[in-house]
Formats: C-alpha cells, sequence, structure tokens
C-alpha cells in the first residue's frame, strides 16, 4: 500500500520527521496517522519543534533564575553585625518596585561604611562581592575626603 502525498505530508508537519520516515511509517501502519505517530514514537524517531525547544528552555532557564535567586541572600553587615539578610528575588522586587528608595538605601549603606555582599550555598566567592568591596572602598574614601573639607572649615 502506497501512503498519499496529503498523508505523509500531515505527518511530516506533525512528527517533524522526513519524508521518507513518514512514508515508511504509513507503510508499516496502513495509512493510519495515529498508529504512524505510535510507530515513530517508539522508534524515538519524533523530534520536538524549534519552537517547542526553545520555549521549554525559555521556560527551564527562568526557572532555573528564580530558584538561584531565593538561594542567594543579599547581606548587608557593619562591624559584624547583620543588618539586612534577603534572599535576593526579594530585593530585585523591591528595586523594581520603588527604585529611588532602593538606590539610596544602597548609598546610605556604603556611605555608612556598611559590607555588601552576596552569598550561594556552594559557592565560596562570588565575583560580584569583590565590586561591592571596590564600591565600598570608595565611598569609605570618599567620605573621609568629605570629613576632611568640612573640618577645614
Amino acid at each position: 500500500m502506497t501512503a498519499s502525498l496529503e498523508l505523509i505530508e500531515m505527518l511530516r508537519e506533525r512528527a517533524h520527521v522526513s519524508y521518507e520516515e513518514a512514508r515508511t511509517a504509513l507503510e508499516n501502519c496502513n495509512d493510519d496517522i495515529v498508529e504512524a505517530l505510535i510507530y515513530l514514537e517508539k522508534q524515538g524517531k519524533i523530534r520536538s519543534s524549534a519552537r517547542e525547544t526553545k520555549k521549554s528552555g525559555f521556560i527551564a532557564t527562568v526557572k532555573k533564575l528564580i530558584k538561584a535567586s531565593f538561594v542567594t541572600k543579599f547581606i548587608i553587615s557593619k562591624d559584624q553585625d547583620t543588618i539586612m539578610n534577603l534572599p535576593l528575588a526579594i530585593v530585585i522586587i523591591f528595586t523594581l518596585l520603588v527604585p529611588p528608595l532602593a538606590i539610596i538605601g544602597l548609598l546610605v549603606a556604603l556611605f555608612a561604611g556598611c559590607k555588601i555582599r552576596m552569598e550561594k550555598p556552594g559557592c565560596e566567592d562570588m565575583k560580584i562581592n569583590k565590586t561591592f568591596d571596590d564600591m565600598s572602598s570608595f565611598s569609605v574614601k570618599v567620605s573621609e575626603q568629605v570629613k576632611e573639607v568640612i573640618n577645614q572649615v
């Protein structure tokens, strides 16, 4: 029995297989589309579409980032005392909702001599902490210079 071009095309679109694979599956399954799909599935020949792969890849990446943002902690401390210890997700949400307040809070913490860190289980030292340390050192220098100028007046 020879499968019609219409059936072959329909199977190709649904199963994302070649013409030859679709024709062979239909011939082995007496032109029954459902049986041909099951046949191809059992042989592992059904490929997911690029769109489905991208969608599932994107969703998986977003889920991974959300999970990581709840595991990663944003910590502000001063003189070994922890002032704030929140999941990064909460800090991000707060920053998105009230950006000016978040920026002012960060600047106040820096110029008050607080140490800002991010910590994640299984990660000894995150690269961002070096940046936070550099920002803290710079803000301390600026604070000292401002104090000197004020004392001279």
